[in-house]
């Protein structure tokens, strides 16, 4: 997929999750998209497409591509005004990289647990995987330079997976699927930091694993392999 248009289908999905409203009002969701994919109902994750008899049991070995990250609209801005503790730009980039390292982390670890191996070349057996985490909201973002700061929030935070999958020899574009997750609310304020942060982090990073991997075993047993 060519990079222009992968970052202009996550800017129209980034405006049409910034309202604030729920999953179900945010529009009428097509049954059907614009590149031939098929809304799937009953799925773990909140909105999926897929190629009609799309077949995955055929991937072996995975070639995932870096992760793009991309903060909440105006969440800089937000953070700023609310908080002593200042964000900068460098902290900024800083974050989405840990964000994106974090992601490749857990989904290796997950997949090749399972039995599938991350490899960077193409193959029949090899399905491309490019995810993308977006509105990416850290409630409380440690900055190291900073003395004696401590922020506290009810949850670290949020973000939303965007992922597409495609078949890695002939290039065809076999599913996407979209899932916002959030770190539970405690209901008290707690003491955020990057330890806190990146523990909220990995557990919503792991349901997203645990996700993608049941659905590679399950393409497999429903071929009989």
């Amino acid at each position: 997929m060519k990079f222009k248009v992968f970052m202009a289908v996550l800017m129209l999905i980034v405006l049409v999750f910034a309202s604030g409203a729920s999953f179900a009002e945010k529009q009428a969701l097509p049954e059907v998209t614009a590149d031939g994919l098929h809304r799937v109902a009953g799925t773990r994750l909140a909105l999926v497409y897929a190629e009609p008899g799309a077949d995955l049991s055929q991937y072996q070995r995975i070639n995932m591509a870096d992760a793009y990250v991309a903060f909440k609209k105006n969440w800089k801005r937000d953070q700023n005004r609310s908080s002593s503790n200042r964000v900068t730009p460098k902290q900024m980039e800083s974050i989405k990289s840990d964000v994106a390292e974090l992601f490749r982390t857990v989904i290796t670890e997950t997949l090749e647990k399972g039995g599938y191996q991350l490899v960077n070349e193409l193959g029949e057996d090899v399905l491309i995987v490019r995810p993308a985490i977006i509105n990416l909201d850290v409630r409380a973002p440690e900055n190291r330079s900073a003395t004696n700061v401590q922020t506290f929030s009810e949850s670290a935070g949020e973000m939303t997976l965007y992922v597409e999958l495609y078949d890695s020899v002939t290039g065809d574009l076999i599913a996407k699927a979209l899932d916002p997750q959030a770190d539970r609310e405690r209901g008290y304020m707690q003491w955020q930091n990057r330890v806190t942060n990146r523990a909220a982090a990995r557990r919503i990073m792991q349901t997203w694993a645990d996700i993608m991997k049941t659905g590679l075993d399950e393409a497999k047993k429903v071929n009989g392999q």
